[in-house]
C-alpha cells in the first residue's frame, strides 16, 4: 500500500508541478523552461519516493518494468491505478488556480487555461504525434531501464539521468503535442479539460509501444536475464 500511496502523491506533484509551469509560469519561462521543470521535478521525485517505490510516476514506466520482469502484473495494475488517481488531483488543484484568478495570465505555449493539455499543435498532425509519442517514450523508458537495471543501473546517479532525459523529450517535443511519454500525465489534465479528448488515444497508444519497444531493445543490447546476471 505505501508503494501504491507513493505513486498517486509522485504522479500529483509531476502534474501539479511540472504541468503547472506551463499553466502558471509559461508566459515567462518558455518551452525550455517547461522542460526543465518537468526534468527536475521527476529528479527530485526520484530521490524522494524512489527506495519506496520506484518512482514510476507514469504508466509506461510500470509497464515496462511488468514486461522486464521487475514487478508482477498485479502490481503493475496497482501502480497505474494509483498514477491515474494522483495525476486527477494534481489537475485538479491547476483547474482550481485557473478558476481561482481568472485575471491570472495563465497559458503561454500551450494555449490559454488548457491546464497544459496534450493536443497537437499547429501545423502538427497525428501522424507525426504518434511517431514523436513512441520514439521520445522509447527514449526515455530505455533510460529508466538501463538507469535502474539491477546488474548494470548507477545507482545514486540513477535520478540525474532519468531527470535530464525527461527534460530533453520534452523540450523537443512540447511544440508538437505539448509532449506527453506518460499516459496518466495526459489523462488528469484531459479529465478537466475535456477539449483535449479527442488526442488523448495518441498518448496512450504512443507510449505504451514506446515503452515495449524500449524493454525489447535493452534486453537485446544488456543480456539482461531473470537472474539479474550478464549474458556474456
Amino acid at each position: 500500500m505505501k508503494k501504491y500511496l507513493a505513486e498517486g502523491i509522485g504522479t500529483m506533484f509531476l502534474v501539479l508541478l511540472a504541468c503547472g509551469s506551463a499553466v502558471l509560469a509559461g508566459p515567462k519561462i518558455g518551452v525550455l523552461g517547461i522542460g526543465l521543470c518537468f526534468g527536475l521535478v521527476l529528479q527530485c521525485l526520484v530521490y524522494c519516493i524512489g527506495n519506496i517505490s520506484g518512482c514510476h510516476v507514469n504508466p509506461a514506466v510500470s509497464i515496462a518494468m511488468w514486461l522486464d520482469g521487475r514487478m508482477s502484473f498485479g502490481e503493475c495494475c496497482g501502480y497505474v491505478v494509483s498514477q491515474l488517481i494522483g495525476a486527477a488531483i494534481g489537475a485538479g488543484f491547476l483547474y482550481w488556480f485557473v478558476n481561482i484568478s481568472p485575471g491570472f495570465e495563465f497559458g503561454g505555449t500551450t494555449g490559454a487555461a488548457s491546464l497544459a493539455t496534450n493536443v497537437i499543435q499547429p501545423g502538427a498532425n497525428a501522424g507525426m504525434a504518434l511517431m514523436m509519442e513512441c520514439l521520445f517514450t522509447f527514449f526515455f523508458v530505455i533510460i529508466v531501464l538501463g538507469a535502474t537495471d539491477p546488474a548494470k543501473g548507477f545507482g545514486k546517479f540513477a535520478g540525474l539521468a532519468i531527470g535530464l532525459a525527461l527534460g530533453l523529450v520534452n523540450i523537443v517535443g512540447i511544440p508538437v503535442d505539448n509532449c506527453s511519454v506518460n499516459p496518466a500525465r495526459s489523462f488528469g489534465p484531459a479529465l478537466w479539460s475535456p477539449e483535449a479528448w479527442p488526442d488523448f488515444w495518441i498518448m496512450v497508444v504512443g507510449p505504451v509501444i514506446g515503452a515495449v519497444i524500449a524493454v525489447l531493445c535493452w534486453k537485446a543490447i544488456s543480456g539482461y536475464v531473470k537472474n539479474d546476471k550478464a549474458i556474456e
